[in-house]
């Protein structure tokens, strides 16, 4: 069971970091376009359907197969350094998919007021966090 559990942890692992990588890039675009128009209504259907349909499904199967890894197989030990930097950057990670829902909820609204290039700076937020997060795993440099 333990494999089974760590290959689903993976996979929504996997979907979740994609979409933390996409929305952002589609806000670039949604910052660009006019308020009102078609385009910007696509990228709203496009977003929210992200968030909704992908990104916040895979966020919580990320963690409900993390906890069942960490708690349910009696395999991780806790004293190690590199278990409590996993566990801060996975809650630097779901911190960051509240805030793009309410940079989300501010576009469905009309109420954007930052510009693409914005968008295009925190587009590297959560590949920075997984490359952390990988690190500790991987390494386990403490």
């Amino acid at each position: 069971m333990y494999e089974w559990v760590k290959a689903l942890h993976v996979i929504s692992v996997i979907a979740w970091m994609a979409g933390m990588m996409y929305l952002p890039r589609l806000f670039v675009y949604h910052a660009e376009s006019a308020v009102g128009s078609d385009k910007s209504e696509t990228f709203k259907v496009m977003e929210r359907k992200l968030y909704r349909g992908i990104i916040t499904p895979a966020m919580v199967a990320t963690w409900i197969f993390g906890l069942w890894l960490a708690f349910g197989f009696g395999i991780v030990d806790f004293s190690q350094g590199w278990m409590w930097l996993k566990a801060a950057m996975v809650l630097a990670l779901s911190g960051v998919h509240g805030w793009y829902g309410s940079l989300l909820r501010a576009f469905q609204q009309d109420r954007n007021a930052r510009p693409h290039s914005f968008y295009r700076a925190i587009n590297e937020i959560p590949f920075v966090i997984a490359m952390v997060i990988v690190v500790a795993v991987i390494v386990k440099p403490f």
